[in-house]
């Protein structure tokens, strides 16, 4: 709880900060604009979906790099598959190509599960494989051409671009349709780790696997089952990102989207070594993300520094979670070490 609130503390800080820095400079500020502050909460809603899912693998202990890939294979399948052959699709029903679409998703999580841990080998390996295996299928698939739903379609596209109007309409604010599913997957997710006993398991997991295969958990079971969850999640924010878009470029669509998706889960508190993490942290992870993102356009520094702030943010996380950790450990030998004189005196 303690370690949420720092995040959220994080959150607010930057929020406040980018808000007074454009406010002196320019006199006025759109961060609090009500269209502004519904794009932040739609990106982070979609990328929060992608963390969450992430973050299962992450407290394994694992890495999974090819969510990007992911993204863009189901991405550029479900117009594919929805589209009239006259489009270049193949006239699918929506309901049959979402199922065919989540099957995919859990095949691949399936895979990557079962070559991690039948087969021993390194998860970045594995996935650093898939992040090229699924590009590839999605440009042959498609033929390299881009994807999209044309006119129509408009139920299953209100996913990303539904909107419900908050406020007085002066406003103009708007609560984005993937702001309710991110809260939804939130929730499943949160009670899943927290409240059932394989929540528990998979905290363990990290912790240590050696201890917990010996305490009697079915260690290769959840491991699978984390990278299952990544990728069915990376399969729905694929269709989410889709619907958003509207047209999408198989060789380009979900390009780093794993960097950002790592990045959120381990500013979320999410430990890199396995064993940590809240799915609330990791929702405030990713908005941490969105707002840098934002911070960057509206103080009008340049784009080109995105990356370089992604890869600061994610050192910056990496580093505080390692003083936190030490600390805590020399805490803990000072009062064991306290507790034991105590005992003996």
């Amino acid at each position: 709880m303690k370690k949420n609130l720092g995040i959220f503390l994080i959150l607010v800080s930057i929020m406040l900060i980018t808000f007074l820095i454009g406010w002196l400079k320019e006199g006025e500020t759109s961060f609090l604009e009500g269209g502004n502050l519904t794009v932040l909460l739609k990106r982070t809603s979609l990328f929060g979906v992608l963390s969450i899912g992430v973050a299962f693998v992450i407290i394994t202990g694992g890495i999974d790099l090819s969510i990007g890939s992911v993204v863009g294979l189901t991405g550029v399948l479900l117009p594919f598959f929805i589209t009239p052959p006259d489009n270049g699709g193949m006239d699918m029903p929506v309901p049959l190509a979402l199922f065919l679409i989540f099957i995919i998703s859990l095949s691949i999580g399936l895979t990557h599960g079962l070559l991690i841990t039948k087969l021993k080998l390194q998860p970045f390996v594995v996935t650093l494989c898939g992040l090229f295996v699924y590009r590839g299928i999605s440009r042959v698939v498609t033929k390299d051409a881009n994807q999209g739903f044309g006119i129509g379609f408009k139920g299953i596209k209100s996913m990303a671009k539904g909107k419900f109007q908050v406020g007085p309409e002066s406003w103009e604010f708007f609560l984005p349709a993937p702001f309710l599913i991110l809260i939804v997957i939130g929730i499943i997710a949160a009670i899943y780790l927290n409240l059932t006993v394989y929540g528990r398991y998979l905290l363990a997991l990290g912790r240590n696997e050696i201890a917990a295969r010996f305490s009697g958990i079915k260690t290769d079971n959840m491991t699978i089952s984390a990278y299952v969850f990544s990728s069915l999640l990376a399969g729905f924010g694929g269709i989410l990102w889709a619907c958003d878009v509207g047209s999408i470029q198989p060789s380009g669509f979900g390009n780093f989207y794993e960097l950002y998706a790592i990045a959120g889960a381990v500013l979320g508190g999410c430990s890199l070594r396995g064993g940590e993490g809240t799915i609330l942290g990791v929702i405030f992870g990713s908005a941490i993300l969105v707002c840098l993102q934002n911070a960057i356009n509206i103080l009008g520094i340049s784009s080109q520094l995105e990356f370089a702030v992604i890869g600061l943010a994610i050192l910056i996380g990496v580093i505080v979670d390692e003083v936190i950790k030490r600390v805590a450990a020399k805490r803990r030998a000072i009062q064991n070490a306290l507790q034991a004189k105590l005992e003996s005196g």
